[in-house]
Parts: structure tokens; sequence; C-alpha cells
């Protein structure tokens, strides 16, 4: 599910016609500049880093990675291609050709389960501005992004949904539907009534008695992240759960269609440093670095996804902020997802669902 995300970043200018980062960027403001670093931050050698490429791997190296050399005297040498088998057999083999790797929180702990995959997390280098919620022993999260609810605004004579159960309600808001082939529970229960506080533990059987009210409006039941836009253009569909990134080219090209932040589920991206890594002590350094406020805003204006350090925000301009799930006003709007839960009971979930979606 991570990669099919992240690799898309990559390609989802060719996807819609327009840019993802850099030109966006520069139509908002000039980026904001990190002249000093922490003296424990600086050293030498060099640190290697596993990325997924694409539009994210060029905002990490313009947001993180060439300021980091330059203010550190560390050089980083960049991987695309991260991903968590890559890691495993890394570290089983003792071959490490990477030292830190841009994953998932789930990801990580799923191979904690299994072995001792990371080092723990140096946070006496960690600004003090990451939410305790984005920090965890063996990784640390650096980014976020909402898997929430978009629309066509044409589609309802102004009206606009307000929330999941405005989703799951075709008789107020007509038309074809489209949703995740990977089980998103927690909309099936904040449509049926049940309040974002009170989602975890998740309900399967609740949640699939929720689909069974919409099952017969969903037309497509997506797999991969630029279905659900694209569908939108089409007009194929008039609303369906996407990842708000996918939405901000969209909206470039002036598609009437906007998203609905309320209810949506705020997921994390997240750095661990291999164990036995051949230059840990410089990928602590520059996790820490890439944790700091101004090169969190940085990223965030470079690429349709927040923050984790809300320290950052001070950096961002306000109508910047305003496209961001890190926003204020968007980020309260937004549930937390919980990984540790879909860490446990994934395998029983996707099963469940597999054999409502074929019945």
């Amino acid at each position: 599910m991570h990669i099919n995300r992240r690799r898309a970043i990559g390609v989802i200018s060719a996807v819609l016609g327009a840019p993802f980062i850099i030109r966006s960027a520069g139509a908002q403001s000039a980026l904001p500049e990190q002249t000093t670093v922490p003296d424990i931050l600086k050293g030498s050698g060099e640190v290697l880093v596993a990325n997924y490429g694409g539009a994210s791997g060029e905002a990490q190296q313009k947001a993180w990675f060439e300021p980091f050399e330059k203010s550190t005297g560390i050089k980083v040498r960049v991987f695309p291609g991260a991903q968590s088998a890559k890691a495993k057999a890394m570290v089983d083999t003792g071959n490490l050709e990477w030292d830190l790797v841009d994953l998932e929180r789930a990801s990580i702990l799923k191979m904690m389960r299994g072995g001792d995959y990371f080092e723990k997390i140096d946070y006496s280098l960690v600004d003090d501005g990451l939410g305790p919620e984005f920090r965890f022993d063996y990784g640390v999260e650096m980014d976020s992004y909402a898997e929430v609810m978009a629309y066509r605004t044409d589609a309802f004579k102004g009206a606009a949904p307000k929330n999941w159960a405005d989703f799951w309600d075709t008789t107020k808001y007509p038309g074809d539907r489209a949703l995740w082939s990977f089980p998103e529970l927690e909309f099936a229960l904040m449509a049926a009534g049940v309040h974002a506080d009170k989602l975890y533990p998740l309900d399967i059987d609740k949640a699939l008695a929720s689909f069974d009210k919409i099952k017969k409006s969903v037309v497509k039941w997506w797999t991969t992240g630029a279905q659900p836009p694209q569908m939108l253009i089409d007009r194929e569909v008039v609303m369906t759960s996407v990842w708000n990134g996918r939405m901000a080219a969209l909206q470039a090209q002036g598609v009437p269609a906007a998203i609905c932040w309320n209810q949506g589920l705020l997921k994390r991206d997240a750095w661990g440093v291999l164990k036995g890594a051949k230059n840990k002590a410089n990928a602590m350094k520059l996790l820490a670095y890439t944790l700091m406020p101004i090169p969190q805003a940085r990223w965030a204006m470079l690429i349709p996804y927040g923050n984790t350090n809300a320290a950052a925000n001070k950096y961002i301009p306000p109508e910047r902020l305003a496209t961001l799930p890190s926003g204020p006003d968007i980020a309260k709007q937004l549930v937390l997802h919980d990984a540790e839960w879909w860490v446990e009971n994934v395998d029983v979930a996707q099963a469940k669902f597999n054999k409502w979606l074929l019945g």
C-alpha cells in the first residue's frame, strides 16, 4: 500500500499533466533558509539514504539533503527504491547498503515483530517541536498525508458533503462512488455514527455492515492512487476516497473538484535506521535535521504533504497551510491513523473484507 502511494508520486505529473513540486512552491514564496545547525549535527563522512525517488525524492533533496550537506559537512548518498523487503534482506545478510530508510510506521513495526531490524532513535538530537504522536522507539515520523474524501463540486447543485455519513447518503448526494480496495474501515464506521475518538479498536463486522449500505453505489474499488482523480476528471464518479496529494495536480488543472478534509485519516511516513548501519551516527543526525522547523517547512512548501513538527507552521505562508494536512485548521478535522492496530489486525481485516466484497 505504502509503496504504491509513494512510487506513484513520481509519475503523477505525467498522469495528470501538472507539476507536483518546485514550480508550485515558487508560486507560494521563496523557501525559508536554515542558516545554522547545532554543532552536534555536524560531522564528516557520509550517510546512505533509501527513499522512493520521483517527486517526493526531489522534494527531499531540495528541502533536506542539499542544505544538510552544506551545513554539516556530511555527504548524503541517495538510493531510490526503498522497500521493507530489501531492508530486511540487508540486515539478515549483513550486507547493508543503506543506513536510513523511508518507510511507514506500520512497516517498521511489522519488521520489528519478526526480528531486530532497526536501531533505537536517538531522540536527544530531535527538535522538541515534534509531537509525541509521531515518535516511537525504532522510528520517527517526518511527514504526513491524509486519506480523504474528494467530490465534484458541480455534482450536487452547490451542496457539499461534509462527512462520511454524507458519502453514504445516496439520496441527498446521488451518483456513483469509488473506494479503496484496501478496507477503509474507519470511514465505514464513521458513516455508521461512530465518533472519531471511539474508532479504535475497529469493529470489523460493524464496518462491513455499514459497507452493505453503500456497496451498490460503489462502481470501482480502486487499486492505484492514480484512479480516483482520473475518475473524477472523467465524471465516472461524483465522490471517492483519495490521497490528498493526488488532488493538488487535478485542482491545478481547474477540474471542479474539492477535498472534504473532515474525518480524513492522518497517515505518516517514517525514518528508520537499519540495525548495524555503517553510518548510524550520521543517519541519526540527518533524520534530526529533517525534523527541525525550517527543513520541515521547506518540505511542506515543495510537495502537498504535511510536516510533523508544528513549529514549522510559522515559516509556511497561510495560503499554503490552508492546503496541507498539517495546517492547523485542517489538522483538527483529521483522525490519527492507528498503525499499531492495523499491524495486529490487517490480515483478519483484509480477509473478512475480501470475503464480503465477493459475497
